[in-house]
């Protein structure tokens, strides 16, 4: 199938954590929230009946943001950044506990809903999915405008909760796509409107574009947006990216994407991963870089839980400030779904890593699937890691 017949859909729930806990608490509609609290962080009731929320002014200790509610955002407050930092910008926030089992309840639902519709998904995480719509009737005559109108309306109708989409020719520009009109957008891209829409965005809104490589592109090339990096010679950016990534860049600034939409059936390996604002060294930093590592452990827990699915290896990824990737994985004696199994397991991996240089990214992974039901893992006795 040829680019122009494909439409793919890409979907993101809108500040997904945030978004759940407003429907429980609905008082604070409209003002600056951020999750990312433990416990001790619960609302409290009062007298009156009314619920005391903690706020960022008194918060200490080295948790990092969840998600923001857009009126956060809007003081700079944004995912992954420690909340330290984001008290000192909007000390006012108000700052909830995080509730993953609520999140994956929600997660289901809004799966589900979607599935009635358009069945061909790619599970991409807790909160966003890829959706192939090429297949379904009419729609070429609209570019899926109508049947993503639909799908919005039943996530709503089965959540309460909005969510935003981009329907393209492929993956890439899709993901792009659904960021342009946040919150509750419904964007519809074809190639002829990528020079328009997509090449005046920054370079790093692409998918792949870490803050190391903008960098990389501002001062080595002079290349701060999209369409300026889809001007630039593919030799150019070959010889200084290397082949596989620079003549990627290259493609990526067109919007050329070939991958499919992959079925859950076909997963054969899931990993979560994350790439800093600024490098991070992992001895300097490691108040920073534990809470991400095992908020990275537990998402790949609960991705592998909702697959009812087991891992019997555990790997992490790192990418250090000079571009190189490093990888280091753990056969477990008994596949796992469990959170701290996998934190143990990928702590063992980080152990056999060198850690001199700064890091651009940390990733987890789980391959080696089954499905699950084998019994717990032992516990094996409580050693020292790096990031504990």
């Amino acid at each position: 199938m040829s680019a122009a017949e494909r439409h793919i859909a890409h979907l993101d729930m809108d500040a997904f954590y945030a978004s759940v806990e407003l429907l429980r608490y609905p008082q604070l509609a409209g003002q600056p929230v951020v999750i990312g609290g433990g416990r001790r962080h619960q609302p409290e009731p009062q007298p009156d009946g009314s619920l005391r929320f903690a706020t960022l002014e008194s918060y200490v200790g080295r948790g990092v943001i969840t998600t923001a509610t857009y009126a956060a955002r809007a003081f700079g407050l944004h995912s992954g950044m420690g909340l330290m930092k984001a008290a000192k910008l909007a000390p006012q926030t108000v700052l909830l506990p995080t509730d993953f089992d609520e999140y994956r309840r929600f997660s289901r639902r809004f799966k589900a809903a979607v599935a009635e519709l358009a069945p061909v998904i790619e599970d991409r995480g807790i909160d966003e999915i890829y959706i192939d719509l090429s297949q379904i009737e009419g729609v070429a005559a609209d570019h899926g405008a109508a049947i993503a109108a639909a799908i919005k309306a039943r996530v709503k109708a089965a959540t309460g909760l909005s969510c935003s989409i981009g329907v393209t020719p492929n993956k890439l520009l899709s993901k792009l796509a659904s960021e342009l009109d946040k919150p509750d957008g419904l964007t519809i891209l074809r190639e002829a409107d990528v020079e328009s829409r997509i090449w005046p965005l920054p370079a790093r809104r692409i998918n792949g574009i870490g803050p190391k490589a903008a960098a990389r592109l501002e001062a080595e090339c002079g290349i701060r947006t999209i369409g300026e990096l889809a001007a630039a010679a593919p030799h150019e950016l070959i010889e200084r990216f290397g082949r596989s990534y620079g003549a990627w860049l290259h493609a990526a600034a067109h919007g050329r994407d070939e991958r499919a939409v992959v079925t859950e059936q076909e997963t054969t390996s899931i990993s979560r991963e994350t790439t800093f604002e600024r490098d991070l060294h992992a001895r300097r930093d490691r108040a920073l870089l534990t809470p991400v590592f095992t908020r990275l452990c537990e998402q790949l827990a609960a991705d592998l839980q909702r697959h009812q699915l087991e891992a019997r290896t555990i790997g992490i990824k790192l990418r250090y400030d000079d571009f190189r990737t490093l990888t280091r994985v753990q056969t477990l004696p008994v596949a796992t779904a469990q959170p701290a199994a996998i934190r143990r397991a990928a702590g063992e991996c980080l152990k056999r890593a060198p850690l001199e240089q700064r890091l651009r990214l940390l990733g987890v992974r789980a391959s080696s699937l089954q499905p699950a039901g084998t019994p717990p893992p032992p516990q094996p006795p409580q050693t020292a890691d790096l990031f504990a």
